[in-house]
């Protein structure tokens, strides 16, 4: 029986990130539906997981978590051993260096990129904030391809916790309907994502429920 337990919405990007690093990771686990139309986040049993009512929420055993990337630094600590998240200090403040930056800034970009464009009603939205969001996000999507030039993965040559914040962005970002930006070193990192069948089973799925769509 899997002793690791999930709450969240499968097409919440949050949750998604850690439910492809799980798959990654090889560990059995099992999912609770939570937030959004599943409800359950007031609860007195959720706010004793986390008191901020929010998802993600890992437990595991008799230890819950909750922030995505906690929840993320936690399995790679408890699980992965040194494969995505090594014990070297300035090797594991690089790759929280690319995780922080992509909960810190290109994440809020992309979010508010696709709330104003996907999630709100065509009638309702905002060009000029649709714009801005999409600068910006062409702004660091050329960032992470000067990156890219000559390296795989974000830490260099092996997938780490570091493509997992970012890359979780990628599909939604492609598939969403606008015009995007697609450097070639960006492009070639997607493709390798791509290749993972967690990526493909956790991320790549489709979000036409969400289209059009402010509230959950």
């Amino acid at each position: 029986m899997a002793s690791l337990a999930v709450w969240g919405r499968r097409n919440a990007f949050n949750v998604q990130k850690v439910l492809w690093f799980l798959d990654e990771l090889g560990v059995p686990w099992s999912h609770h539906d939570a937030g959004g139309a599943f409800g359950g986040l007031g609860s007195p049993e959720f706010l004793a997981m986390n008191p901020h009512g929010r998802v993600p929420v890992v437990k595991d055993g008799n230890q819950a978590v909750w922030e995505s990337h906690g929840i993320l630094r936690y399995l790679a600590a408890s699980y992965g051993g040194e494969r995505f998240w090594p014990s070297t200090p300035g090797d594991r403040a690089h790759i929280d260096g690319w995780m922080d930056w992509a909960q810190t800034t290109l994440q809020p970009d992309f979010m508010k990129l696709f709330w104003s464009y996907y999630r709100t009603p065509e009638e309702q939205r905002d060009r000029n904030q649709i714009q801005a969001a999409q600068q910006a996000c062409e702004h660091h999507s050329h960032l992470l391809d000067d990156w890219l030039d000559g390296r795989p993965y974000l830490a260099g040559e092996e997938f780490t916790l570091a493509d997992i914040p970012a890359g979780t962005a990628l599909y939604r970002y492609f598939e969403m309907g606008l015009e995007t930006v697609r450097p070639p070193n960006v492009m070639s990192w997607y493709a390798r994502l791509a290749d993972r069948p967690a990526y493909r089973k956790h991320i790549m799925v489709p979000f036409r429920e969400l289209r059009g769509r402010l509230q959950f």
